[in-house]
């Protein structure tokens, strides 16, 4: 193929949202692309090794402005050097972000291609893939809007279809959208199968920047404009670029879909039986797993009698399960959850009684990420809180003041670096420090090995937002 056939491709990755049919793993600070459920990687992960090298450039992410220091470790340790990472300060759907990255990409050239990808989704036959994102370069490089079709090998209620009208000339395996359709029914999913000619939408588009934006501009210029205003008004933070949250509230939130595919003469879809999968409930992740004899997918530490046919995941504990079949379980450090196998689709029906009853366990895990390192809840009640906590080597957390409790520190392991109030010390395996309320501090790994130690909260208030950060080398002023 020439160089024109071939041009290069800009990858976006989109890495918003929630994952809730992946409760209790995938959670509101840790959400399922950030996770390991397919191999060893985290989805985020999979998918920008996906698009490395060869005719690809250095990726473009989009993340939620919570996410930005989880994201860069995980790139940075696949050895990713991203072009640029968008940080959104509330989800707006895929449109806007969408847009972001025409504008930043468009900047440079405005007939850069572009590749949109969920940082969600597997991709069982990347060779199909890489084979379908050539095929839709060279349409997107004509003029047209591409989305990549799914052939549909069951009758699926949960996903949208496109529709392949006629072939589109001098690009073999590429198609003129003639519909999209919404979730169909089950018997209208059934006619589509019998008929033929109709393709799960996989969410994954390809466009020119140039092309993107003349028809944002035409559908949706409101969104447009918000939009331009959110970069013009945005700030450099560290690795990120901080789009302005008053500019990006102004966005509707539309996904790409409904704010021009849907609209454009220009749509076209590229049929590719790439093994795709959204991962969009622990189901899907029994239906692409490596099975027993049994017919079970199990992670972790498992004991299982007379089970069949189920999905079990522990993240550390040992599961035992017996006596059931066609079910789902799932271990973590404060949720179980059990549930049929067919019933996994609904688990948001309790992540959303969760939050309507005040609860925490949808939001966060007992193990919290930071810049600096993680922390891990141990134990609480009543006036005291126990947590483990690791620093990195060269990590330091800010130099800060809890006005409503005292903390105790216990080396477990490595080499503390320790700021209380004047003084400056270092503590070493199995000594300890305490600092009194309303004083200044800091720790910090003065070693070349992960510090380890144990942190007592004591006090009439326990909460992670009674902090006064003076000074942060990740440039937070709260958590």
């Amino acid at each position: 193929m020439s160089e024109t056939q071939n041009p290069t491709v800009h990858p976006v990755i989109l890495s918003g949202g929630a994952g809730t049919r992946l409760w209790p793993m995938s959670r509101k600070a840790y959400p399922k692309q950030l996770l390991p459920l397919e191999t060893e990687r985290t989805m985020l992960q999979e998918t920008a090794l996906r698009v490395a090298g060869g005719q690809f450039s250095a990726p473009t992410i989009v993340c939620n402005d919570e996410h930005r220091f989880i994201v860069a470790e995980q790139l940075r340790a696949a050895d990713i050097m991203p072009k640029s990472i968008f940080l959104e300060p509330l989800g707006r759907n895929t449109a806007p972000a969408a847009a972001i990255a025409a504008l930043a990409v468009g900047a440079d050239d405005p007939d850069a291609i572009i590749l949109l990808l969920a940082s969600d989704s597997a991709i069982a036959k990347p060779d199909v893939f890489r084979n379908a994102v050539e095929i839709g370069a060279r349409a997107a490089a004509g003029g047209a809007l591409v989305t990549f079709g799914i052939p549909a090998p069951t009758p699926e209620t949960g996903y949208g279809y496109v529709r392949r009208g006629a072939p589109i000339p001098g690009i073999e395996g590429c198609f003129q959208v003639d519909s999209f359709v919404e979730k169909p029914d089950r018997e209208t999913a059934e006619r589509y199968l019998a008929e033929g000619g109709y393709f799960w939408n996989s969410g994954t588009f390809m466009f020119s920047a140039s092309k993107f934006l003349a028809e944002l501009e035409r559908f949706e210029p409101d969104l447009l404009d918000a939009c331009r205003n959110a970069l013009a008004d945005g700030t450099k933070d560290l690795d990120f670029f901080r789009l302005d949250r008053e500019a990006f509230a102004q966005c509707p939130s539309l996904s790409i879909d409904y704010a021009v595919m849907e609209h454009t003469a220009s749509a076209a879809v590229v049929p590719a039986d790439m093994g795709w999968n959204d991962v969009g409930s622990w189901a899907a992740l029994w239906d692409i797993g490596n099975k027993n004899d049994d017919n079970n997918v199990t992670y972790g530490d498992i004991i299982t009698k007379n089970v069949k046919n189920s999905y079990i995941r522990t993240d550390g504990r040992m599961a035992a399960v017996m006596g059931i079949s066609d079910a789902v379980v799932i271990v973590t450090d404060d949720v179980v959850l059990v549930a049929g196998r067919d019933d996994a689709q609904d688990v948001k029906s309790l992540v959303d009684r969760l939050e309507r009853e005040g609860r925490t366990e949808h939001l966060r895990h007992t193990t919290v990420y930071r810049p600096w390192g993680r922390q891990r809840a141990v134990d609480k009640a009543d006036r005291f809180e126990v947590k483990r906590i690791t620093v990195q080597p060269g990590a330091r957390l800010s130099l800060h003041r809890h006005q409503r409790r005292a903390e105790h520190w216990i080396v477990v392991s490595g080499t503390a670096g320790v700021t209380r109030g004047e003084e400056k010390f270092v503590l070493g395996e199995n000594q300890s420090s305490f600092i009194p309320s309303g004083v200044i501090h800091r720790l910090e790994n003065a070693g070349s090995t992960p510090l380890e130690i144990i942190e007592v909260r004591t006090g009439r208030y326990l909460g992670e937002d009674d902090v006064e950060r003076l000074d942060d080398a990740y440039g937070r002023t709260c958590e």
